[in-house]
C-alpha cells in the first residue's frame, strides 16, 4: 500500500493530515463524509469507499460513497447482522475478504454496482463502544489488505464517528433527546438492589468533564511524552487513594483497588494507545480509540468477569482523559449527593466526597461488581441495571433512593417525599431504639432465647458484630476473596484472611460457608464452561468436588486460621449424602496432614451442611448422623422448591414463603432436627423479615442468620413474642392459604404493637 506524501511520513499519518485539512473546512455533515471517501479511496488506492450510518431501528443506511452507484447513496439499507457491513455492526470487529460475494454472509445488493469487486475491508465506526456505522473500502482484484492497511482504515473510522455523532447527519427524533426536553413529571424507576440502605438527595450526573480536544496529532513524539506523563500521575492517584483508604477500606474492598491499580499499569493497554498515537492520533484520541474498540469487544464476551473488566477500562480512560485535558478537578457534589453514571469504577466512587455522597444509581453494574463491592463496604445504597435512566434525569433533580428495594424516585411528588422523609425519620428512630438495646438478649416473654446472627462476606462487615449486637456469624461466604482478586489466593492470603476474621469476630462464633462457585459466581483466573442453565449446573460442592484441590486448599487454609480455636464450616448445596461424604473425608484428610506434620489444629472441628436442594430434605435422617449442624439457605430452596428463577422478576414474586408446601416443608426439617438434637438455623433475607420470622419461630427454629440491618428489628419482635402462641397459629392455620396466614400473622402482630413494614 503506497501513502503519498513528505519524505518520511508513514502509514495513516498522511491520510490523517489530508482529513484533518478537510475537517477544518466549512462544510456540513454530509459533505465532509462525501469528501472523506474520495480522500480515503485515493490515498488507499481503493477503488470503492463506502461509509454506512446506524439509524434508528439498527438498520445502516449508506451515507457516501466512491466508486459504487451514486444513486444508491441514501437508498441501500441493510439491518445489523444482514450481509457483511451488518455483520461487522453486528460483531463490532474488523472483516478482511479476498474474495467477498462468496462469504456465506454476502448480500447481493443489485442497485449499488458492486458486482466486480472482490477485495474486502471493513471496519466498524465505534463511539465509546458502540457501532455508528461501518466504513468500507473494496477492489476488484483478489488480494487480502494487510494490518497496515486495516490500522489506517480503524484510525480513520475514529474521526467519520465524531462526524457521525456530531448530530449532523441524522434528525433529531433519531438521536438521544435532549436534556431540554426531558418531562419534569415524576417517575419511579425499579432496578436491581446492589447495596441495600435508604437516601434522599439531589441528583447528580457523573460524566468524564471532558471538553473538545484534537484527533489528529501535530506532533508524534509529543503527544506519546504527554500519554506518558499522563499514565504516570494516573498511578500516582491511584496510589494516593490507596493511601488514603488503607483505614478505611480492608479486606476484599482493598483487594478491589489492589485489581484495579494492577489493571491501570497493564502494559498491553498502554502499548496499544502508543501504537495509535503513532498511527496519527492525539494522546486524548488515541485513549478513546482504545477505549471504545476494547469496550465493544468486552461487551461481547459471555464471562462476566471480562464484562466486569470492562467498566475498570472505562473508569481508567475517563481519569487518564481528565488528566491529558487539565480537567482532574471533579464538579462539586451538593450536600446530599445522588450520584447517576452508566457504570463507575471503585477509584471514581472514592473520589467522590464521601460526606456528601449519600446513594448511587447505575444504568449497568452487578452485585458481584467491583463497585458494588466498595459501595456496600461504604455503606452507600445503589441500585443497578435501570436501563436509560440517565435519559430520565437531570442535575438538581430531587431523588430518592431505596436500596432495599431497588426503587428509584425521580422529582417525586410532595405526598411521596413526604412519605420518604417520614419513613426516613421513623428508620432513624427505630435505629436509635435498637442501638440503645443492642446488648439486650433476644429472648421471649415466656423464655426461649434466639440466636441472631448476620451473614457477612467481607471483612469490614465483621464491624457489623458490635454495631448492631449480634451473636456470631451464621454465613460467612469465603468466595468473595476469591473473585475479587485477579489471582488465586495463596495458602498465605487465606490462612491471613481467615485469621483476621475470626480475630475481628473475638469469641463470638463464625460459621465458614465454603467456596459456592459456579452458577453466576465466577474466578477471574478460572476455567468456566458456559452452561445453558448454570443455577443447576456445576457449582457449591459440585464444583469443589470436581476440583478437590481448590477445597483442601481452601480447608487447609481454615484449619490453620483457627488452630487452638472453634471452627465451624459448612458445605453448600449438598444434594446427596455421598457428596457431603466426599467433601468430609478431604476434610479428615487434610486434618491428617497437619497432624502428621505436628501443627497445631483447632481445638473443636464442627462440620455442617447447608439444605438449599429439596432432594436433601428426604435424606435428613441419614445427613443428621454425619452433621454437627444443618443451615437451610432460603433462598436457593425456595427457587428449587418452586422450580423459580429468584433472579427473574416475572416469577420471583410468584410464590409465598408462607404457603402450605413451605410451612410443611420447613416444620417437616424443623421436627427431623429436633429428634435428633442437631442445631437448625435458617439464613437469608427471609430471616430479616418479622412476618416470616414469627411463622419460623412458631414452626421450632431457634437460629436466625440475616443481613445486619434486620438484627435490630427482629430483635425488638423477638423480645415481645409468646412462642407458645405462635406455634398455636401455626398449628391452626395448617393447610391454609398464605393469604389467611399472612393476615392472622399481621392481626397476632398488631395487638402486641409489633410494625411488621419493611424498613
Amino acid at each position: 500500500m503506497s501513502f503519498p506524501g513528505p519524505a518520511g511520513a508513514t502509514g495513516p499519518r498522511v491520510l490523517l493530515r489530508r482529513i484533518r485539512e478537510l475537517m477544518a473546512l466549512p462544510l456540513d455533515g454530509q459533505q465532509r463524509l462525501d469528501r472523506l471517501v474520495n480522500i480515503i479511496a485515493g490515498d488507499i488506492v481503493a477503488e470503492v469507499c463506502s461509509i454506512y450510518i446506524r439509524r434508528a431501528g439498527d438498520v445502516l443506511e449508506l451515507f457516501a460513497t466512491q466508486g459504487l452507484n451514486p444513486s444508491a447513496v441514501h437508498t441501500t439499507r441493510l439491518r445489523v447482522g444482514e450481509g457483511l457491513v451488518g455483520e461487522i455492526a453486528r460483531t463490532a470487529e474488523p472483516l478482511r475478504l479476498t474474495d467477498a460475494p462468496n462469504h456465506p454472509k454476502f448480500a447481493y445488493l443489485p442497485e449499488t454496482g458492486e458486482d466486480p469487486f472482490h477485495s474486502f475491508l471493513g471496519v466498524p465506526i465505534l463511539k465509546n463502544g458502540q457501532v455508528l456505522g461501518v466504513l468500507v473500502v473494496q477492489n476488484k482484484t483478489a488480494r487480502l489488505y494487510d494490518d497496515e492497511e486495516l490500522e489506517a482504515l480503524q484510525t480513520v473510522a475514529m474521526v467519520v464517528a465524531e462526524v457521525a455523532a456530531s448530530g449532523e447527519l441524522i434528525l433529531l427524533d433519531e438521536s438521544v433527546v435532549d436534556i431540554g426536553v426531558r418531562p419534569n413529571l415524576p417517575h419511579l424507576e425499579r432496578g436491581t438492589p446492589f447495596a441495600e440502605g435508604i437516601a434522599m438527595g439531589e441528583a447528580f450526573l457523573h460524566a468524564a468533564p471532558i471538553g473538545s480536544h484534537p484527533l489528529i496529532a501535530e506532533d508524534v513524539e509529543t503527544e506519546v511524552k504527554r500519554l506518558d506523563q499522563a499514565i504516570a500521575s494516573l498511578r500516582a492517584g491511584i496510589d494516593k487513594l490507596l493511601q488514603e483508604s488503607e483505614h478505611s477500606l480492608i479486606g476484599e474492598p482493598r483487594d478491589v483497588l489492589e485489581t484495579y491499580r494492577m489493571f491501570a499499569d497493564d502494559a498491553g493497554w498502554h502499548r496499544r494507545m502508543r501504537e495509535a498515537i503513532r498511527n496519527g492520533l492525539t494522546a486524548e484520541a488515541a485513549v478513546e480509540q482504545v477505549q471504545s474498540d476494547m469496550r465493544a469487544r468486552m461487551m461481547r464476551q459471555s464471562d462476566p468477569y471480562i464484562r466486569e473488566r470492562m467498566h475498570d477500562l472505562d473508569d481508567l480512560s475517563h481519569r487518564l482523559l481528565r488528566i491529558l485535558s487539565g480537567e482532574e478537578d471533579r464538579r462539586q457534589l451538593p450536600e446530599r449527593a445522588i450520584v447517576f453514571a452508566r457504570n463507575l469504577g471503585p477509584a471514581e466512587l472514592l473520589e467522590y466526597d464521601q460526606e456528601r455522597l449519600t446513594g448511587l444509581i447505575l444504568e449497568e453494574g452487578s452485585p458481584n461488581a467491583h463497585v458494588a463491592i466498595v459501595a456496600r463496604a461504604l455503606r452507600i445504597p445503589l441500585v443497578g441495571r435501570i436501563s436509560d435512566v440517565l435519559e430520565l434525569v437531570r442535575d438538581g433533580d430531587d431523588v430518592l433512593v431505596d436500596g432495599s428495594a431497588g426503587e428509584v424516585h425521580i422529582r417525586p411528588s410532595r405526598e411521596i417525599f413526604q412519605a420518604f422523609e417520614a419513613k426516613i425519620l421513623s428508620m432513624e428512630a427505630q435505629e436509635a431504639e435498637f442501638y440503645a438495646h443492642r446488648h439486650d438478649f433476644a429472648e421471649t416473654l415466656d423464655g426461649h432465647s434466639v440466636q441472631l446472627n448476620i451473614n457477612a462476606g467481607l471483612q469490614i462487615d465483621l464491624a457489623n458484630l458490635e454495631e448492631v449486637g449480634a451473636d456470631g456469624i451464621g454465613l460467612f461466604r469465603t468466595e468473595l476473596q476469591f473473585m475479587v482478586s485477579s489471582t488465586f489466593p495463596r495458602l498465605g492470603a487465606q490462612v491471613e484472611f481467615y485469621t483476621r476474621v475470626l480475630d475481628a469476630a473475638d469469641k463470638k462464633p463464625v460459621v465458614f460457608r465454603t467456596l459456592d462457585l459456579g452458577g453466576d459466581k465466577f474466578l477471574p483466573y478460572g476455567n468456566f464452561i458456559k452452561e445453558e442453565n448454570p443455577a443447576l449446573g456445576l457449582r457449591a460442592v459440585r464444583f469443589a468436588l470436581a476440583r478437590p484441590a481448590l477445597l483442601r486448599y481452601q480447608l487447609r487454609a481454615l484449619l490453620v486460621a483457627a488452630a487452638g480455636r472453634s471452627l465451624n464450616l459448612m458445605f453448600p448445596m449438598v444434594t446427596e449424602i455421598g457428596e457431603f461424604r466426599q467433601a468430609q473425608a478431604l476434610l479428615e484428610r487434610e486434618v491428617e496432614r497437619l497432624e502428621s506434620f505436628r501443627k497445631p489444629l483447632p481445638q473443636t472441628i464442627r462440620v455442617g451442611s447447608m439444605i438449599e436442594v429439596p432432594s436433601l430434605v428426604w435424606q435428613l435422617p441419614e445427613l443428621l448422623d454425619l452433621v454437627d449442624f444443618v443451615s437451610i439457605g432460603s433462598n436457593d430452596l425456595m427457587q428449587f422448591f418452586f422450580a423459580t428463577d429468584r433472579s427473574n422478576p416475572a416469577v420471583s414474586t410468584r410464590y409465598s414463603f408462607l404457603s402450605p408446601s413451605v410451612m410443611r416443608l420447613l416444620g417437616h426439617i424443623s421436627q427431623e432436627c429436633s429428634e435428633k438434637e442437631v442445631p437448625l438455623s435458617i439464613c437469608g433475607e427471609v430471616a430479616s423479615r418479622p412476618l416470616e420470622v414469627m411463622a419460623l419461630l412458631g414452626l421450632g427454629l431457634r437460629s436466625l442468620s440475616m443481613p445486619a440491618s434486620g438484627i435490630g428489628r427482629v430483635k425488638s419482635m423477638v423480645r415481645k413474642l409468646h412462642i407458645s402462641s405462635l406455634e398455636q397459629l401455626i398449628k391452626e392455620n395448617d393447610g391454609k392459604p398464605a393469604a389467611v396466614l399472612e393476615g392472622t400473622l399481621r392481626e397476632h402482630a398488631a395487638t402486641l404493637n409489633i410494625p411488621l413494614a419493611d424498613v
